[in-house]
């Protein structure tokens, strides 16, 4: 029961602490937080509010969740606690996606009507389904963890070469394959916070659902089986769960590095507890991160803003880092 408690209590903090971070957020932007006071009787002030800010803030946290919650997944089906969630080809695939929408419709007089219909979004995502179901072709299915993840890694170079000769190829796109590849929150609105929401609401029940199974993977692929655990099955649904999660994620906020990896990294590090709270308080964790992150993006060179990928990655490679140092008393070289 101690395990139990100590993990409601690390929710309700994480949630209390989101909170308190979301009602920030409100506040940060190029017109401070006097637009926050003025909102009741400025119709302009309201619409930054309600229509920017707001929406950004939330869909961080969503994002981030999502996140959080593939690191977990991707942590535990490989048995590898650096795994993250852009294993399996994901964040190639998306990248290679974007890449193509911009080269064959970016530089047109079409663009901005086709756009508008597909969306970066649907390429971002479209791409991160074939990422995923590349590195499954090569891998032969998901019966072995190893050479699955091998597949990812191939795919991931392969379809990150592809990217890149399309942007040679195409030099228009290289700004915008920039703002992609560092990471945004900007262009989130409240349609892309429903689409997060959904996706996470459906990879969480369903992730958590195979907590238990998760814990019996832990003990090793034998162990798994004398139990009768269907492994086949199980990762399966968990690789669909990783992409779904990881690939909702990268359509709508672009390349954003170390929360999924350092998201159940603290929590494991607060608390012990099995695989069904470690991906609930996972996602809570990723989505505080990247929260906080994006906040302190829009706020450290206000009023211009920071790529909230670069903020990410320098504070999650940080703690990496001390981390690494702490658990080796010698340090390391």
């Amino acid at each position: 029961m101690s395990g139990a408690r100590h993990s409601l209590w690390l929710g309700a903090a994480l949630l209390l602490a989101a909170v308190a971070v979301l009602l920030l957020g409100a506040g940060v932007g190029s017109t401070g937080f006097d637009g926050v006071l003025r909102a009741r009787h400025d119709p302009v002030a309201w619409q930054i509010l309600w229509d920017i800010r707001l929406p950004r803030t939330l869909g961080a946290w969503v994002a981030g969740a999502l996140l959080g919650l593939a690191g977990a997944v991707a942590q535990g089906l490989f048995r590898n606690p650096l795994a993250d969630p852009y294993l399996l080809g994901s964040a190639s695939g998306a990248a290679l996606g974007v890449a193509l929408a911009l080269a064959l419709f970016g530089t047109t007089p079409f663009a901005t009507q086709w756009l508008v219909r597909l969306g970066l979004t649907g390429a971002a995502f479209a791409g991160a389904v074939l990422g995923v179901v590349l590195t499954l072709a090569m891998a032969k299915g998901v019966q072995h963890t190893l050479r699955l993840l091998l597949a990812g890694v191939i795919v991931g170079v392969v379809l990150g070469a592809a990217r890149d000769l399309i942007t040679i190829a195409s030099p228009d796109t290289l700004q915008a394959m920039q703002g992609f590849m560092l990471g945004s929150t900007g262009f989130v609105g409240w349609a892309s916070c429903g689409v997060m929401a959904v996706m996470l609401v459906a990879a969480l029940a369903v992730a958590a659902s195979l907590g238990r199974v998760l814990d019996g993977l832990a003990l090793g692929e034998a162990t798994a089986i004398s139990l009768g655990l269907p492994l086949a099955a199980v990762r399966a649904v968990l690789v669909a769960v990783l992409a779904l999660a990881t690939g909702a994620a990268v359509a709508q906020t672009g390349l954003i590095a170390f929360v999924g990896l350092a998201a159940p990294h603290l929590v494991r590090s607060i608390v012990k507890t099995t695989h069904s709270r470690l991906l609930v308080l996972s996602a809570l964790m990723g989505g505080l991160l990247l929260m906080t992150a994006d906040v302190l993006a829009r706020w450290i060179v206000a009023p211009q803003e920071l790529p909230v990928g670069v903020l990410t990655a320098v504070l999650g490679g940080s703690y990496l880092l001390w981390l690494m140092h702490r658990r080796r008393p010698g340090g390391f070289l």
